[in-house]
C-alpha cells in the first residue's frame, strides 16, 4: 500500500516530513479532495475554495500542500494566515497542526482571548510560521501593531479561512474583506486565499 501511495504524484510533491507523518500515521492514500488541492495549489496561482463533506480531510488537503511550499522556500515573516470563526476551532486545529509540525521548522501560534500574554509576545519577535485567529483577535492585532504590519505579514503567501459559509453576507464576512484589503498594503505580491466549507 505504500508503494501504492508513493506512485501518486501529489504525494511525491509533499515535504518529507509530510510524507513521514503519512507513513507512521497509516494513511494508505491521500483522499480525493487532497489530492485535487495539491493539483491546484502545486501547479497553479490561482485561489482555491474547498467544499467537501464533514471529515473528508479539508483541512489537510489545504494545509499539506501549503506547508510543503513553506518547508521548500521559508516565509521571512508568517507565512499562513489561518482565519477561524471560533476559539475552539483553533485550539482543534492548533493541536493538529502541532503534532503535523513535530519534525519541521515551522511555528505554529494561536492567537485569541485565551491565549497568554507571554505566547503572543514570542510571536512577534518570532514573526515566521502559521498564525491562526479569529477576525476580532485580527482587527485587534492589525490595530496594536499598525506600525508592524510589514515586519509581521509582508511575505505572507497564504490565508486560509476557514467555515467560509459562517462569515458569507455578514458583518464578520466585511470585516475579514477589509482586514485583507489593509493587508495588502504591507505586502508586495497578494498571498493566495483558500477557503474550506463543508456546508456550500
Amino acid at each position: 500500500l505504500q508503494l501504492a501511495l508513493m506512485t501518486v504524484k501529489p504525494f511525491n510533491q509533499l515535504a518529507p516530513f509530510i510524507q513521514e507523518y503519512i507513513y507512521t500515521h497509516g494513511w494508505t492514500e491521500l483522499r480525493p479532495v487532497q489530492i485535487e488541492a495539491c493539483r491546484v495549489i502545486f501547479e497553479t496561482d490561482a485561489h482555491l475554495l474547498i467544499a467537501a463533506g464533514t471529515a473528508s480531510g479539508k483541512t489537510e488537503a489545504a494545509f499539506l500542500p501549503v506547508l510543503s511550499l513553506l518547508h521548500q522556500n521559508p516565509s521571512t515573516t508568517i507565512g499562513i494566515l489561518y482565519i477561524g470563526p471560533i476559539k475552539a476551532l483553533i485550539n482543534d486545529q492548533f493541536e493538529r497542526l502541532n503534532d503535523l509540525l513535530k519534525q519541521a521548522d515551522i511555528p505554529v501560534w494561536a492567537w485569541h482571548g485565551d491565549v497568554s500574554s507571554n505566547r503572543k509576545k514570542k510571536l512577534l519577535k518570532n514573526t515566521q510560521g502559521v498564525l491562526q485567529i479569529t477576525p476580532e483577535s485580527l482587527e485587534s492585532l492589525l490595530i496594536n501593531q499598525q506600525t508592524e504590519l510589514t515586519r509581521l505579514f509582508g511575505d505572507l503567501r497564504f490565508v486560509i479561512i476557514d467555515e467560509i459559509h459562517a462569515f458569507m453576507d455578514s458583518e464578520r464576512g466585511c470585516q475579514i474583506l477589509c482586514q485583507l484589503a489593509r493587508l495588502s498594503r504591507c505586502m508586495t505580491t497578494p498571498p493566495r486565499r483558500i477557503g474550506l466549507s463543508a456546508t456550500l
